[in-house]
């Protein structure tokens, strides 16, 4: 089959935890004060209690609420499609599946746990929800869940990135969002970078610091796109569909490529996988694809550190380039972050996901030949999967074998044509 859907009663009912399933589980966060573990008092200011509960739970399947599973069947299940012309294309054996998340209604997987942590904030009674975005993917997403919730969305989109992607700032505000460009002056550490360099490009660490700094008196509350256990936990719907999907043309990958920024996309789509590598002995690769410009998993070392530049989070055990690291300017502004998710570390570290690394203008041909033979133009973030799967299945060409690739098409790029523009002219970094 070239297209492979589900009936609004096969989208799961529950999200996955992987963590129930590893056989050790992964370091604590730790209070840099006390370099001890934190406890659930110190998450307390940030977070609503039932988002703190997912964070650290050892529930194998959390069900998805009623309220969010009525916005899901908006756009979910999203479609799984069968690469048929990228695989002629390439004159390749292999098979390439793709899921498409930029189905969903902002276009990107964000929205899949930005109406979950909306949900979680107003039951609780939260009236604000502050956060950062790099690319706007994040943003775009928490500024809809949060009308969709009745509440306001603060966002510190980085500076870069709300220069390159204006349309992204014009989508949050027909969502009543305020959108700050960061380093803004509106906070202590925005100001600080900003008197260093007028022109400071931001960065995602810096954004994080912001939004951490409006967090008060517990009418606003912070949300993070990535990174976090309950972010990630909120994604494993996009690989539990997958999988209901591919059973449905009687496949199972060899091979998954995700792109890698904090975590959210790879882990989307992998940790369902990689559960039954766990309790099944499955055997499946997964390869996580980062820029060459921020190899936070290929060249970051696996210590604790903070997730923001300002130093205000707890401490993660995760690959890092260090918290004061700021990236080369690329488009794909959604991978620009100086560390990983923990729990994405900690796989890594395990031996359950690969890494590798490429240029940018590496990923803009792979998003081109994609582009030009399957018809959907990619976010720059989700072409690192796209290039990843190339090289496979051109391998496959070369030895004659034949393998079932996954990728997950994170997001669409229509909001990216400025990238894309400077690619086509020549004038894109190689970095």
């Amino acid at each position: 089959m070239t297209k492979i859907s589900l009936s609004d009663k096969e989208i799961p009912t529950h999200y996955y935890n992987i963590i129930s399933d590893l056989p050790e589980s992964p370091p604590p966060p730790l209070n840099p004060e006390t370099n001890e573990p934190i406890g659930p008092e110190m998450l307390k200011p940030l977070f609503p209690k039932a988002l703190i509960e997912q964070e650290v739970s050892q529930e194998k399947r959390i069900e998805i609420p009623d309220e969010v599973m009525e916005i899901y069947k908006r756009y979910r299940a999203t479609p799984l499609y069968r690469a048929t012309r990228l695989e002629k294309h390439l004159g390749t054996p292999a098979k390439i599946y793709y899921k498409y998340e930029g189905a969903s209604l902002t276009g990107s997987h964000k929205l899949n746990t930005a109406l979950a942590q909306a949900y979680y904030n107003k039951q609780e009674g939260t009236k604000t929800i502050t956060t950062e975005t790099g690319a706007g993917q994040w943003g775009m997403a928490l500024s809809l869940a949060t009308k969709f919730f009745d509440m306001k969305c603060l966002v510190f989109y980085v500076r870069l990135h709300y220069k390159q992607k204006p349309y992204r700032v014009s989508y949050m505000r027909m969502f009543d969002a305020e959108v700050l460009p960061s380093p803004s002056n509106q906070t202590n550490i925005g100001r600080k970078f900003l008197k260093e360099d007028i022109n400071h490009p931001g960065s995602l660490g810096i954004a994080i610091s912001e939004a951490m700094e409006k967090v008060s008196d517990g009418t606003i509350k912070y949300s993070l796109g990535s990174v976090l256990n309950h972010v990630l936990l909120h994604q494993t719907i996009i690989g539990q569909e997958a999988k209901l999907q591919l059973e449905k043309d009687d496949e199972y990958p060899d091979v998954i490529y995700g792109c890698f920024g904090g975590g959210s996309n790879l882990s989307g789509i992998a940790f369902p996988f990689i559960g039954d590598v766990i309790t099944k002995k499955k055997k499946v690769r997964v390869v996580a694809v980062e820029p060459e410009s921020c190899p936070t998993l290929t060249k970051g070392e696996y210590k604790y550190d903070f997730g923001d530049t300002a130093e205000t989070t707890p401490l993660f055990k995760m690959h890092s380039l260090g918290s004061d690291f700021i990236p080369p300017k690329i488009q794909a502004g959604g991978l620009r972050y100086h560390g990983a998710a923990p729990l994405v570390s900690h796989l890594v570290e395990k031996g359950y996901i690969e890494t590798m690394s490429a240029k940018q203008s590496d990923i803009m041909k792979a998003a081109k030949i994609f582009t030009q033979t399957e018809g959907i133009l990619p976010a720059p973030e989700s072409a690192h999967a796209i290039k990843g799967a190339i090289d496979e299945a051109l391998q496959c060409k070369k030895n004659g074998t034949k393998k079932t690739i996954l990728i997950n098409i994170s997001g669409n790029g229509f909001l990216d044509l400025k990238g894309y523009e400077e690619f086509l002219d020549g004038k894109l970094e190689v970095k």
